[in-house]
């Protein structure tokens, strides 16, 4: 089975046809950086980072754009309200987005433009639009001409034209043709930042943005282009219309992951419930974590709750007690095995994650069976089959990702010398019969927070989670 995957604008599921074979190129709306990110935020980085590892994995040489949105109404509002430029607000919360996407393990982009550095670009694509018919100035702003696309305009969205309600993307529609038009380019306000155009200083419009920083990168015409379902319409059917006005195939497939919620309303900060990702990590690990969120259907919700998570942390410990268990016997594990066909073909049906996960829980079974009747050739092939599978789902507690990420590498040599000691001391006391002094070391280790497992290959032990 090849590639499949949902394509919004078709509301169907089709076969992955790639512009150019071989190579896939894709782009993600990254963050609008007002405020640091929660985890509803975080979900599509870690959805399409499992999109990109599968890509790789079935030969594709992928070429993956997520952008940052550095200038935007929300920002400079944040910004007035701390009394700070807008660049501090900017700066400071991409660095909290890019902490939190390192954190839960998603590769780091092949590019990562900010729009702030691309207004030549946009520059370039107004130039084209007006030059087409498809927009126009008035006094320092730059529209869309909504009815000059009429025909088109509302196609991803399955909107029709004479349904939508006006564009409020500025603070009064009297500039415009028609309320509907969209803003391609905000003329200068005092206080806000600007850059020269040939229709005076000013500011992008959200749209004009992504548009430009695709194209440039992408090529005119590429392959996928991602985002939360929330930015359907207006952002992502305004990107698709400008960019085709302007005669660019832009994006042959749209994918949308679906938001995450709290109850039945979606998660956002106005409503006071956001999670921001260091809090949530102080409750389960970041690879938990990334667990919860890549193991739904990327198109699915989710709705929130601690017990969930917690649920998850548990399915994780599962497949990660194997992992380690197995990796103890197996020292060296086949990096080029196989992965089972039922999750291969989950993975090529729209990113099948659920399924993807049923097929790796159900080799850990397989395995523990195995190490229980002490069958090392099938250990040796179940640990080979279910790290592969986790390393595509970017989840293999082997990986330097996660053996580091609990804390300083070096720290944690420190501690295992010094457990390892007292593990020593414990087998001693064992060795001579003194289980009440090899019970009280195991008891101290737990009350520090170290839990000691006994096991044919000797003691193991973990950080008590």
């Amino acid at each position: 089975m090849s590639l499949h995957l949902y394509d919004t604008s078709v509301r169907t599921v089709r076969e992955f046809v790639p512009v150019e074979p071989g190579r896939a190129s894709i782009y993600l709306c990254g963050a609008t950086v007002q405020a640091p990110p929660h985890i509803g935020h975080i979900r599509s980085g870690v959805n399409f980072d499992v999109l990109r590892r599968w890509m790789v994995r079935s030969g594709y040489e992928v070429t993956f754009c997520r952008n940052v949105t550095d200038i935007d109404d929300k920002i400079i509002r944040v910004a007035a309200d701390e009394g700070v430029p807008w660049f501090v607000i900017a700066e400071r919360n991409q660095r909290a987005f890019t902490w939190a996407y390192e954190v839960l393990g998603c590769l780091p982009p092949t590019v990562e433009p900010r729009a702030t550095g691309h207004v030549p670009e946009m520059i370039e694509l107004m130039e084209r639009l007006i030059a087409a018919g498809h927009a126009y100035a008035s006094r320092g702003d730059v529209y869309f001409d909504v009815m000059s696309y009429a025909d088109r305009y509302g196609s991803l969205s399955n909107q029709r034209l004479e349904n939508m309600r006006a564009a409020g993307d500025t603070d009064t529609d009297s500039c415009k043709r028609d309320p509907r038009d969209f803003a391609l380019w905000k003329g200068e306000k005092p206080g806000e930042p600007t850059w020269p155009t040939p229709w005076g200083r000013g500011r992008p419009g959200w749209h004009l943005e992504c548009s430009a920083m695709a194209t440039k990168y992408l090529g005119p015409t590429f392959d996928i282009h991602g985002g939360g379902v929330d930015l359907i319409f207006p952002h992502h059917e305004n990107e698709l219309t400008q960019s085709q006005a302007a005669g660019d195939g832009f994006a042959r497939y749209w994918m949308h992951n679906g938001m995450l919620k709290i109850g039945a309303e979606k998660m956002s900060k106005s409503l006071g419930n956001s999670l921001l990702i260091p809090e949530v990590t102080k409750k389960v690990r970041p690879v938990e974590l990334r667990y919860y969120l890549a193991a739904p259907h990327y198109r699915s919700s989710i709705d929130y709750s601690e017990e969930a998570l917690a649920e998850a942390a548990s399915a994780y410990q599962r497949i990660e007690g194997f992992v380690t268990r197995a990796a103890e016997v197996i020292h060296d594990v086949d990096a080029h095995a196989p992965l089972p066909q039922a999750f291969a073909d989950a993975l090529d049906d729209d990113l099948g994650t659920p399924q993807a996960l049923a097929v790796v829980h159900e080799v850990v079974r397989e395995g523990n069976v195995a190490l229980a009747q002490g069958n090392k050739e099938q250990v040796a092939r179940l640990l080979a089959e279910t790290q592969n599978m986790l390393d595509v789902l970017g989840l293999d507690p082997r990986s330097e990702q996660w053996r580091s990420s609990g804390g300083d590498v070096g720290l944690r040599s420190t501690v295992d010398a010094l457990v390892s000691v007292a593990l020593e001391q414990r087998q001693a006391a064992r060795g001579r019969k003194d289980f009440a002094a090899a019970d009280s070391i195991r008891d101290q280790l737990a009350g520090a927070g170290i839990l000691v497992e006994d096991t044919p290959q000797g003691p193991r032990w973990e950080l008590s989670r």
